[in-house]
């Protein structure tokens, strides 16, 4: 691991990756929803098979929808051992998918009792939780694949790089020993051919002193075979043993190739299914936005319609508020010379009254003074 890039160390241990962006965050959000829809159909099967036992955790509305799935996968599987009535089977089909959904929402409605579920209800292993494991491998495949960058993924490609060049080494390395085993081979062949030569030679020497040292070259040739057979015993383990390092290298040679043409291969397949799953994803957003740029565009026509309205609206009112303004300034204006009329006519009316009351209190002064005149003459005539 201490010779591993962290980008290579990030694709291999999944638990290092964090989603980074909210697209990440929805697009997992649907993985691990799915996860739990199929681990809450996988338990599906033996609820219904202990509805008496779990009756009390589920309620009534849960156990309604249990019953009518059980109803109905005992319904489809009738159809499915009779022949015919091919119509009938696909509409109880197309039920069964609607009652097994509005089971699932129910359950998703209530986690807490899915975990509690989970723990309570034991299953055999099926191919079902194979199928989970690998959907879980996929999401995590996923997430790799959406949180890898390009730098992280040259970092990979380095260092499957830094395997074949490994896998080289270990290529010139069994070429050295291979070569190694030929020098060696063709070291005992010169060996033994200078042996034979020997033994020729003393061959000779004991025809020629067979006469006086028969016993001894009688011994020295037995010598000479023991120690033959001896030196080809030792070179005939050190050709084993040379030929058993090569198989050895050969097998671990064979095992490395086998296992990265099958990380490749499993590369390649992710690869391309989750560019499919890109690509799908892509055209999915290229069409939203293009409805959203649709809608965008009605709106602003709207917009620019109402802000025309708006500007001749504005017009209209500042020229209604122009004469508004002149109209309160005339009302004003008159409201005024009302007020200034009403004034004078309030002081002529004051004016008038003085003038009458003093007109009245000057008449009857004048008659009372013409009477008192006339009362003094009378009295001057009685008195004559």
């Amino acid at each position: 691991k201490a010779g591993i890039p962290l980008g290579v160390m990030k694709v291999l241990d999944p638990r290092q990756l964090k989603p980074d962006s909210t697209e990440t965050e929805r697009i997992l959000t649907v993985f691990d929803e799915t996860i739990v829809k199929l681990e809450i159909t996988r338990l599906i099967p033996r609820i219904i098979g202990s509805l008496e036992r779990f009756a009390r955790m589920l309620g009534p509305e849960i156990i309604s929808s249990l019953l009518e799935l059980q109803k109905l996968s005992m319904e489809i599987q009738d159809l499915l051992t009779s022949s015919g009535k091919v119509e009938k089977r696909r509409a109880v089909e197309q039920r069964l998918k609607c009652s097994l959904r509005n089971t699932l929402r129910l359950f998703l409605a209530n986690p807490l009792l899915y975990h509690g579920l989970k723990y309570e209800v034991w299953v055999r292993e099926s191919p079902a939780d194979v199928f989970i494991k690998a959907f879980k491998e996929f999401r995590d495949f996923t997430l790799e694949r959406l949180l890898t960058s390009p730098d992280e993924e040259k970092e990979k490609i380095q260092f499957m790089e830094d395997i074949s060049l490994l896998v080289e080494k270990n290529m010139e390395t069994m070429s050295a020993v291979q070569a190694e085993l030929e020098a060696a081979i063709q070291t005992r062949d010169e060996e033994v051919n200078s042996k034979d030569k020997t033994i020729e030679n003393l061959k000779t020497s004991m025809e020629n002193l067979a006469r006086d040292c028969k016993a001894d070259i009688q011994q020295i040739t037995k010598e000479g075979e023991k120690q033959q057979k001896e030196d080809e015993k030792a070179s005939q383990d050190r050709c084993a043993k040379l030929e058993q390092d090569v198989l050895h290298l050969r097998a671990q040679f064979k095992a490395l190739v086998l296992e990265h043409r099958a990380s490749e291969l499993v590369l390649r397949k992710e690869k391309c299914e989750t560019e499919r799953e890109i690509e799908k994803w892509v055209q999915k957003y290229d069409t939203d936005m293009a409805e959203k740029q649709a809608t965008y565009e009605e709106i602003e026509a709207v917009y620019n319609e109402e802000k025309a309205q708006l500007a001749l609206l504005m017009e209209k009112h500042a020229l209604l508020l122009q004469e508004y303004t002149a109209i309160e300034e005339e009302r004003r204006m008159l409201k005024e010379k009302a007020e200034e009329a009403a004034r004078e006519a309030a002081r002529r009316n004051d004016a008038a009254t003085c003038i009458q009351a003093f007109w009245k209190g000057y008449l009857v002064r004048s008659i009372y003074k013409s009477k008192l005149k006339k009362g003094k003459g009378k009295g001057r005539g009685r008195g004559k």
